[in-house]
């Protein structure tokens, strides 16, 4: 996969490295404060959505530019276990997101109290853990995944 003869996984990748932690600290923020909650529940939901797809692109191009200069694959082959490592956890993320988005309500501080739910009086508190959980390990799988990626490249 190609855009203007450069290989699209430096390019996603960088979307990767970018929208991931901002769609992590997003869900930290959602879980830990209840008053901003009926405003970061969409980019909430939008970022961890993105975030997966992207890592979804970035891990699909991976094995393209694999396929196409072959030669790369022993110096890749811990960047290629973190990137799927990585892609996975964004997938758990964004399911974590979408249940903490259902699950958790918050006031809205609108006068008309548009935005505002009720949070489930069940599910509140394993929502709130699951996307806490959930962002922690997506924050945490960035690094290795950047990291050994930028080794294989730079040395």
């Amino acid at each position: 996969m190609e855009i203007n003869g450069l290989p699209l996984h430096p390019l996603v990748v960088h979307a990767v490295v970018v929208l991931g932690p901002l769609a992590a600290l997003t869900g930290l923020a959602y879980a830990f404060v209840p008053r901003w909650r009926w405003l970061l529940r969409w980019p909430l939901l939008v970022l961890a959505l993105v975030t997966a797809v992207a890592a979804l692109v970035a891990t699909s191009s991976g094995e393209s530019l694999l396929e196409a200069r072959p030669g790369l694959e022993t110096l890749v082959e811990d960047h290629q276990d973190q990137g799927e490592l990585m892609r996975n956890a964004s997938f758990a993320y964004a399911a974590a997101a979408a249940f903490a988005a259902w699950a958790l309500g918050g006031s809205s501080p609108l006068a008309s109290g548009w935005g505002a739910r009720e949070a489930n009086p069940v599910l509140g508190v394993p929502a709130m853990a699951l996307v806490a959980v959930a962002a922690v390990a997506l924050l945490v799988l960035l690094f290795p995944a950047g990291e050994s990626g930028a080794r294989a490249v730079w040395g």
